[in-house]
């Protein structure tokens, strides 16, 4: 169910089908599928379109050449831009160029093609594909500087010019990659076109897997976020049912001054099918919150943490009390998410980390990137560099089902197997948003779902409910976190009336 392989994976399997296919057999299907995709993109006529396609020196350029012969085939007016390879190229390269070079496609140099004079209705990037290892610079550069800032769909063949097709990052100190409108991926899909930058610059993605047979591919360790990983878990309510059936959640926070945090997620919890909520304050407790008088709010120091599933940090500040109620809350048998101040006071402190990672009991971790930076000790760029990997060392190291929040959340769990998010919108990118999604988080596993799912399915939600809000026209500018609740409750009660058992 949609998996993601890395650059080494895609190789191994590009390899092996290669191995038994006729030569040249691949780049072919990679042209022809490129072709058909632009070709959807494209108006109902061709004849009159304007297509600009640019060719790499390498093996991604061979497939534009391929697509940029079939495209003129059909009347399109193509403008083909090549870079020749270097050194000497492959022999399905070397062929490709000759089948463009006898089609009606028209080959330009890049600073004497008319590019942001030309009304094109699609520009067809095959400059770099999964190989790039270093940023683009030079003629590439400047020609990808111009494409951006070209207001036509572009295609990418594989994955955009200039991104990383393992990480999502752009390739290279002040790197640039080129804005697609639509990528198509060759063989499988990759992880780079769905998180941290490739959601900006890969656009809809497509995947063609040129028909390699299944026995090819590797058993998958990563995929993308889908209902169907956490569906089991979904069930209707019985009639004959309690607010006791439906468990406690306790959000330990609220330090003086930032009352707000824990009050948000206890409301999350509460919307999200927690049958009792408390929500715990370090420092004086509300008397009661007068926009949902149905939680209970109460003295940390005081609430037995063995009662209810805990969500730690909202709010809890950082000093000496603060990091006792967090060594309680992970001394405690409870499941525990472990959210904001709590991931902070565990960064600074070695022993609650391995008390945290010798925990019996669940544990969910959401931190952004910089909370995971401290964790790891190191900056929040080079977390964003490489989240998987960032997001699995965490995973791995504290023995914890870890959600490194983010455009494209990454999921991962302690034996490596992580999943990448599809739902969210930048209406996310605001404060409050994250005490929400722990809240939702311990709800659901306050009502009995495992660790996992629970992740998986609070990090789904929580992005859906922001792109149904967005879609309705609240966001994403402006959008507040509160906001988010309602929406929740309803995506939840439309999955459980879709699927639940």
């Amino acid at each position: 169910m949609n998996p993601l392989y890395s650059v080494a994976e895609i190789r191994a399997v590009e390899q092996a089908a290669a191995a038994v296919l006729p030569p040249g057999a691949l780049m072919q299907r990679a042209g022809q599928a490129s072709a058909n995709a632009a070709l959807d993109l494209l108006p109902f006529s061709t004849a009159h379109a304007r297509v600009l396609v640019l060719a790499g020196p390498g093996d991604n350029g061979g497939d534009a050449l391929e697509a940029a012969a079939h495209i003129s085939f059909t009347g399109a007016q193509v403008t083909l831009i090549h870079f020749a390879p270097g050194g000497t190229p492959s022999p399905e390269r070397a062929e490709a160029l000759q089948r463009a070079k006898v089609s009606d496609a028209r080959f330009r140099e890049w600073d004497d093609a008319d590019i942001g004079s030309t009304d094109w209705n699609l520009v067809l990037d095959g400059l770099f594909g999964i190989g790039l290892k270093r940023p683009l610079d030079g003629a590439f550069r400047a020609l990808a500087e111009q494409i951006n800032q070209l207001r036509c769909t572009v295609l990418s063949l594989d994955v955009p010019s200039g991104l990383d097709a393992d990480t999502g990052a752009v390739v290279g100190p002040n790197g640039i990659a080129i804005h697609a409108t639509h990528t198509i991926t060759f063989i499988g899909n990759k992880p780079g076109l769905h998180t941290c930058d490739g959601r900006d610059y890969a656009g809809l993605v497509d995947l063609a897997r040129l028909d390699i047979d299944a026995s090819h591919y590797p058993p998958a360790s990563l995929h993308l976020n889908d209902v169907k990983f956490f569906a089991r878990h979904l069930r209707a309510r019985r009639h004959n049912s309690h607010k006791g059936s439906y468990g406690d959640v306790a959000v330990i926070g609220g330090a003086r001054g930032m009352s707000g945090a824990p009050v948000l997620a206890a409301r999350a919890a509460l919307h999200s099918g927690a049958g009792r909520v408390y929500a715990l304050f370090a420092d004086d407790p509300l008397a009661f919150d007068p926009g949902q008088p149905e939680l209970m709010c109460r003295s940390a120091g005081e609430f037995d943490l063995s009662l209810a599933t805990l969500v730690a940090g909202p709010g809890l500040g950082n000093g000496a009390h603060a990091q006792e109620l967090l060594a309680r809350a992970i001394g405690c048998g409870s499941a525990l998410v472990a959210d904001a101040d709590a991931l902070n006071l565990l960064a600074a402190d070695a022993a609650l980390q391995s008390a945290l990672a010798l925990r019996p009991a669940a544990v969910v971790l959401t931190p952004h990137p910089l909370e995971a930076a401290r964790l790891l000790g190191r900056s929040a760029a080079a977390v964003q560099l490489d989240r998987l990997a960032a997001a699995r060392e965490l995973a791995s190291r504290l023995h914890a089902v870890v959600v490194l929040k983010g455009s494209g959340t990454v999921i991962a769990a302690p034996n490596g197997n992580a999943v990448i998010n599809t739902t969210g919108n930048p209406a996310l990118a605001t404060a409050g948003t994250g005490d929400v999604l722990a809240g939702l988080c311990g709800a659901l596993l306050a009502q009995g779902w495992p660790q996992w799912e629970a992740a998986l399915a609070a990090v789904w939600l929580h992005g859906m409910a922001a792109d149904v809000l967005v879609t309705e026209g609240t966001g994403p500018i402006g959008l507040t976190a509160g906001e988010l609740l309602p929406a929740i409750r309803v995506a939840l009660n439309r999955m459980v009336q879709h699927h639940a058992r």
